[in-house]
């Protein structure tokens, strides 16, 4: 770690809340078919939609407020009343518009990083939510460099790090998910920090056998950070 000079962050559940917005959301989405239909299977249905239509809407709220109300009709037969769906579409705006919480520990370890490294933003989703997010955070100042993509895999990594003149091996990234986060970083021979968070989307779950052979470093607060860069 004493050779790193650029630490990047994902933004979702690493800065700051995001995946019980989105569990609190498919609880309202339940309370709304449920007069029409069982809804035990709702959140495996809401699912498949959304992994079906991620190579069409991406990541982010407004792909998943039309995969609700594409999993709401078909789990209806149609039946689903106009109002409910502009109920469905009033929970997407909702959620655009959720208040920012900074996950604790972020501000004091951010404080005890900028003057030493270069920082980073790496996210993915949709640009105009994701920049609003951290706009709203009140974070952005902290950092030097601020990248939104569709996806992260080893490909969008690899540009990142070349197009902004970066070296790998001075470069860590720091994240909640290990298959958006850490994985990838790992295969094209940079470092990375896991930090779970409590909630994590099916999507981005991984089985144990797929970090196999991967050398990474787990931290269970953010703020272990500031003695791990210090060493």
């Amino acid at each position: 770690m004493n050779k790193i000079t650029t630490i990047a962050f994902d933004a979702d559940d690493t800065l700051w809340v995001n995946e019980p917005i989105f569990t609190q959301t498919r609880i309202r989405l339940e309370e709304i078919v449920a007069p029409y239909i069982p809804i035990e299977t709702l959140e495996a249905d809401l699912y498949k939609f959304e992994n079906q239509n991620l190579s069409l809407f991406g990541y982010g709220v407004k792909g998943f407020m039309l995969s609700m109300i594409e999993t709401a009709l078909e789990m209806t037969d149609q039946r689903l009343s106009g109002a409910d769906v502009q109920h469905i579409i009033d929970l997407g705006k909702d959620m655009l518009q959720h208040p920012i919480e900074v996950l604790p520990g972020i501000i004091e370890t951010l404080e005890a990083l900028k003057d030493r490294y270069e920082l980073m933003i790496i996210t993915k989703g949709d640009l105009f939510d994701q920049e609003t997010k951290i706009a709203r955070s009140g974070l952005a100042h902290y950092f030097n460099r601020v990248e939104i993509v569709s996806e992260k895999n080893t490909g969008s990594y690899q540009e990142l790090i070349d197009h902004n003149g970066l070296d790998i091996n001075r470069f860590v990234m720091i994240g909640n998910s290990l298959k958006s986060d850490v994985l990838p970083v790992c295969k094209i021979g940079g470092k990375a920090i896991h930090i779970p968070f409590h909630e994590t989307w099916v999507h981005e779950k991984v089985e144990s056998h797929e970090t196999e052979g991967f050398e990474y470093l787990e931290l269970g607060d953010v703020r272990e950070l500031i003695s791990l860069m210090k060493r």
